[in-house]
């Protein structure tokens, strides 16, 4: 690794100007010490920052680059729609066609609405849910962050979690009251919350595989438990997929891969290809609540963005005309392999988490199936890991509470560096 000395000076300006010197708090590198670089180009699997470094890019904009960074059917895509005029604020075509494309993708949405962010769309969906079942109680599992919206930020992940704030600042306590939270795979805690309290509950939001406090995976039974419990009260489930939504394969995403047909699903990232989007879509009679057909008032002027909406087509499309997800399934198994090969050799303790081509490792013996158990890591011996992957060129999230993700650019031979820098790292730790 090169020097960062620009990195580290541009930090020491951003610090007069930016809040922490960030736009999202985790790039500050709080959570593992140190400063942030700053990326001056991406391709690929790589990022270079402005001080000349290449890095191996496992965070991959925290989801969205799964085809790689500056994919070229995607930066076609943008180039082409920004020649006709980068923001109308009225109809385009370009988000019908990718309304269309996404319902072929979901069998379960009838309807979809564009936003700008899956904070966004998982604001908007509770809403719907509280308009739709006129209820005000939302459930939500401790740990899954779903957004900065007011009523989600209470024992979110994330960033909250990373800074050991897991409720902000700011968050007025009646909306809180509002909000009850649960432990993740406890069905005995849910059955029990809507047996007290089911005639009150609007809407459980759940993510798709909880990706916020690092990663772990719902046990057998329990998304099937909210779903059946949510039909039975007639409360809304609401399906966060703004991670997970078409990484984990097509057909939505997590919803596929447990067989899910959720009432409400929550989408981002990937479906704008790179650029700023959400959306949330479902069933015909809740998405029809929304103005103007009805009194679930939601808007914005740069929804259905021509440009997010033609990068999302572009991403949509060359995941469909390739092979990228038996690729990226086979590289998520040569990368788990090697990982658990190489902390097993170095006697070091790490539960290795994944599905697909998302992954975590977890300082700790495990099992690691909710928030509690990914507390039990030991984040100082993380620090010392990510800065060791970083000094041999390899940048992971960083937080021990953050997801990471491989790209269809990735090679087997990416993976094999990547397990090679580890394994060093490892026996120093």
């Amino acid at each position: 690794m090169q020097s960062r000395r620009r990195s580290e000076a541009l930090f020491q300006t951003a610090l007069a100007h930016l809040p922490g010197g960030v736009n999202s708090p985790v790039r500050a590198f709080r959570a593992v010490g140190g400063t942030p670089f700053f990326v001056q180009s991406a391709s690929g699997a790589h990022l270079l920052d402005i001080d000349g470094n290449r890095l191996l890019d496992y965070v991959g904009t925290w989801g969205p680059a799964i085809l790689g960074h500056a994919h070229p059917r995607i930066i076609r895509a943008i180039q082409r729609a920004a020649e006709r005029g980068t923001s109308f604020g009225v109809p385009n075509p370009l988000e019908v066609d990718l309304a269309v494309r996404v319902k072929s993708m979901v069998p379960n949405i009838e309807k979809i609405r564009f936003c700008n962010s899956g904070t966004e769309a998982c604001m908007s969906a509770i809403r719907l849910a509280r308009g739709f079942t006129r209820r005000d109680l939302i459930l939500k599992f401790d740990g899954c962050y779903h957004g900065h919206a007011d009523s989600l930020l209470v024992k979110a992940g994330s960033g909250a979690l990373t800074f050991g704030h897991p409720d902000s600042a700011g968050v007025p306590a009646d909306f809180a009251r509002h909000t009850m939270v649960l432990p993740f795979n406890d069905e005995a805690a849910i059955r029990a919350a809507f047996s007290q309290r089911g005639s009150e509950i609007a809407a459980v939001i759940v993510e798709g595989v909880p990706a916020n406090a690092g990663l772990y995976l719902p046990l057998p039974g329990f998304y099937e438990a909210i779903a059946s419990l949510c039909r039975e009260y007639g409360a809304v489930f609401i399906f966060d997929e703004v991670m997970t939504g078409f990484r984990l394969g097509q057909g939505g995403g997590a919803q596929k891969v447990y067989g899910l047909q959720p009432d409400l699903s929550c989408f981002g990232k990937i479906i704008g290809g790179g650029l700023p989007v959400g959306a949330f879509g479902g069933r015909a009679e809740i998405m029809d609540l929304l103005a103007p057909l009805g009194p679930v008032y939601q808007a914005g002027t740069l929804s259905g963005n021509p440009l997010a909406m033609a990068a999302g087509l572009a991403a949509l499309d060359e995941l469909n005309d390739s092979d990228a997800y038996t690729r990226l399934d086979a590289l998520g198994e040569q990368l788990e392999a090697g990982m658990v090969d190489a902390a097993r050799r170095a006697g070091i303790p790490v539960c290795w988490q994944r599905i697909g081509s998302m992954f975590c490792g977890y300082f700790t013996e495990g099992p690691v199936n909710n928030l509690a158990d990914a507390m039990k890591s030991d984040r100082a011996r993380f620090a010392r890991f990510f800065h060791g992957m970083l000094s041999g060129g390899v940048f992971l999230a960083p937080s021990q509470f953050e997801a990471g993700f491989i790209s269809a650019a990735h090679t087997p031979a990416d993976i094999d560096r990547t397990v090679q820098v580890a394994a060093q790292v490892l026996a120093t730790l």
